[in-house]
């Protein structure tokens, strides 16, 4: 198969799969894969592989693919493929939550600088590496990477890549409890998607209201939520986004959780359960498995509730998401509180302070945690940050925090 025809096959794969024939595009751009003497064509597809792979949520295929990018990157000697497809390895693990490899890739990416293309998908490798970041529970991190990749976005007028930092600050706010800020940036992601993206994917919309739904059963506002969820649900379920049904699945048991509704909740959570682990979202399941905790204390199932508990546990643990660590200490602390046994509550009231020392989620100025309920925030230009009524009331003249990391300590 030579370039034009190589060419032709890709365009014809991509106009099946716009139109939803998922399958039949698969085959042919397998059909080109397996044909084309073209490496750059070869390259292409493989590109389209790895993309609808990841919206379908086969994420150890988009590896695969990934993997052979790279070598046919290396076989062209050309910077600009081999960073994009070091990226896509990058956005592989980042989906099957490996985050220390992610951030290690992405970092390679920005280690091969020099060429205009390069530098535009800085943004978009900050992005990963950001959401790594987050996996971790490495707030500072995670908040410097999405401010670096919106201001990529801004500088190129990259409204798609904007729209996605929004998603993915709107998840930042969500797990640090300012709801406010939470709900505002997927907002501004759909205002996006409305303003600009005629011609985009519907999978920017779906985004965008499910992160908006999330926000609004926090804040209370269930309604909303489920409007939004329900919105979000439709596009997936069109588009076969198994990724995106299994995060509405939650957010639907999210919101019957919080209506005290467990009976409607519990096959909610059932469902994406099953998605999550067929997909290999461990993050996900750990989510899961702290709203099926939630209802078992509802019912007061004491010891189901610690099954469950120790499920995620396992899962945070081999992941490093110590925020998912610290939330388990949290239950376990009520648990073993109602249990009346002293022994266990008192070694997870230790755990939990240490998670809360580790992440740094305190206010350096009045010394109270961050995350533990819903306040306003404010980040500095070092991405430490504090509660926004502490830097009103004090002001800053520089950052604490990072004042007493530069402590060193002294010889006695």
């Amino acid at each position: 198969m030579g370039q034009d025809q190589t060419k032709q096959q890709i365009e014809k794969g991509l106009h099946l799969y716009q139109s939803n024939q998922t399958e039949k595009a698969l085959r042919v751009w397998m059909r080109v894969l397996e044909k084309s003497a073209d490496p750059a064509g070869r390259f292409r597809v493989l590109g389209c592989l790895i993309t609808a792979h990841a919206e379908m949520g086969r994420y150890k295929d988009m590896l695969k693919f990934a993997v052979v990018q790279i070598d046919t990157a290396r076989e062209l000697e050309d910077p600009d493929f081999l960073t994009e497809s070091y990226l896509n390895l990058a956005r592989s693990n980042e989906k099957l939550c490996e985050f220390q490899k992610t951030i290690s890739y992405c970092k390679t990416c920005l280690n091969m600088q020099g060429t205009t293309v390069s530098v535009q998908l800085n943004g978009q490798v900050s992005l990963s590496m950001g959401n790594a970041f987050l996996g971790l529970s490495i707030f500072q991190k995670a908040l410097e990477c999405f401010e670096k990749a919106l201001r990529y976005a801004h500088n190129n007028d990259d409204k798609m890549l904007e729209c996605r930092v929004c998603c993915s600050l709107g998840n930042f706010y969500t797990q640090i409890k300012d709801y406010e800020k939470a709900l505002f940036f997927p907002c501004k992601a759909a205002e996006l998607v409305n303003d600009y993206g005629k011609g985009w994917s519907l999978k920017y919309r779906a985004m965008s209201q499910y992160h908006m739904a999330v926000a609004y059963r926090k804040l209370g506002r269930l309604a909303d939520a489920m409007d939004c969820c329900e919105e979000s649900m439709k596009i997936a379920l069109q588009h076969g986004d198994r990724p995106l049904q299994a995060l509405c699945l939650l957010c639907f048991a999210d919101i019957h959780r919080s209506r005290r509704d467990v009976q409607t909740a519990f096959p909610r959570y059932d469902s994406s359960m099953s998605i999550m682990t067929e997909i290999g979202n461990r993050l996900g399941l750990i989510q899961v498995l702290l709203g099926v905790t939630k209802c078992w204390m509802i019912q007061k199932e004491l010891d189901k509730a610690l099954e469950s508990i120790e499920k995620a546990q396992e899962l945070a643990e081999g992941l490093g998401n110590k925020l998912g660590l610290l939330k388990l200490h949290c239950l376990c602390e009520r648990i073993y509180r109602t249990k009346e046994q002293q022994r266990e509550l008192r070694d997870h009231v230790v755990k939990f302070h240490e998670c809360v020392e580790e992440m740094e989620l305190y206010c350096g100025m009045c010394g109270e945690s961050i995350g533990e309920k819903n306040n306003q925030l404010q980040a500095l230009p070092c991405s430490h940050f504090f509660h926004l009524k502490c830097l009103q009331t004090n002001g800053t003249r520089g950052c604490p925090n990072c004042r007493r990391l530069s402590v060193k300590p002294g010889y006695v």
